[in-house]
Protein backbone atom coordinates (compact mmCIF):
# COMPACT_ATOMS: atom_id res chain seq x y z
CA UNK A 1 0.00 0.00 0.00
CA UNK A 2 2.82 2.28 0.85
CA UNK A 3 5.09 1.94 -2.51
CA UNK A 4 1.45 2.36 -4.67
CA UNK A 5 0.67 5.85 -2.57
CA UNK A 6 4.55 6.96 -2.96
CA UNK A 7 4.84 5.83 -6.87
CA UNK A 8 1.14 8.55 -6.93
CA UNK A 9 2.90 10.91 -4.90
CA UNK A 10 5.91 10.39 -7.65
CA UNK A 11 4.06 10.36 -10.50
CA UNK A 12 3.39 13.90 -12.44
CA UNK A 13 1.91 13.03 -15.40
CA UNK A 14 -2.00 14.35 -15.02
CA UNK A 15 -0.17 17.30 -13.75
CA UNK A 16 -0.39 19.51 -16.41
CA UNK A 17 -4.02 18.57 -17.12
CA UNK A 18 -4.79 19.86 -13.19
CA UNK A 19 -3.19 22.99 -13.80
CA UNK A 20 -4.26 24.02 -17.06
CA UNK A 21 -7.88 23.03 -15.54
CA UNK A 22 -7.29 25.85 -13.03
CA UNK A 23 -6.14 28.46 -15.01
CA UNK A 24 -9.14 28.08 -16.52
CA UNK A 25 -11.47 28.35 -14.27
CA UNK A 26 -9.39 31.40 -12.51
CA UNK A 27 -10.34 33.06 -15.99
CA UNK A 28 -13.46 32.23 -16.15
CA UNK A 29 -14.47 33.14 -12.64
CA UNK A 30 -12.91 36.21 -12.94
CA UNK A 31 -14.49 36.86 -16.58
CA UNK A 32 -17.78 36.01 -14.90
CA UNK A 33 -17.24 38.79 -12.16
CA UNK A 34 -15.48 41.52 -14.50
CA UNK A 35 -18.38 41.04 -16.98
CA UNK A 36 -21.27 42.01 -14.33
CA UNK A 37 -19.32 45.20 -13.42
CA UNK A 38 -18.90 46.27 -16.28
CA UNK A 39 -22.46 45.72 -17.17
CA UNK A 40 -23.45 47.78 -13.73
CA UNK A 41 -21.23 50.74 -14.81
CA UNK A 42 -22.39 50.68 -18.16
CA UNK A 43 -26.21 50.50 -17.06
CA UNK A 44 -25.39 53.69 -14.49
CA UNK A 45 -23.69 55.50 -17.60
CA UNK A 46 -26.42 55.13 -20.01
CA UNK A 47 -29.16 55.79 -17.63
CA UNK A 48 -27.25 59.02 -16.56
CA UNK A 49 -27.45 60.12 -19.69
CA UNK A 50 -30.35 59.26 -20.40
CA UNK A 51 -31.72 61.24 -17.28
CA UNK A 52 -29.68 64.17 -18.49
CA UNK A 53 -30.82 64.06 -22.23
CA UNK A 54 -34.74 64.54 -21.06
CA UNK A 55 -33.84 67.18 -18.65
CA UNK A 56 -32.82 69.27 -21.77
CA UNK A 57 -35.93 68.54 -23.79
CA UNK A 58 -38.41 71.52 -23.36
CA UNK A 59 -41.92 70.87 -25.02
CA UNK A 60 -42.98 73.69 -27.77
CA UNK A 61 -45.85 76.26 -26.47
CA UNK A 62 -49.09 75.25 -28.26
CA UNK A 63 -50.17 78.66 -27.87
CA UNK A 64 -46.71 80.22 -29.28
CA UNK A 65 -47.76 79.84 -32.98
CA UNK A 66 -50.81 81.77 -32.83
Amino acid sequence: MKRVLAALIKDETGQDMIEYALLCTFIGLASVLGIGLIRTAIGGTYGSWNTEMNALWEPQDPGAGS
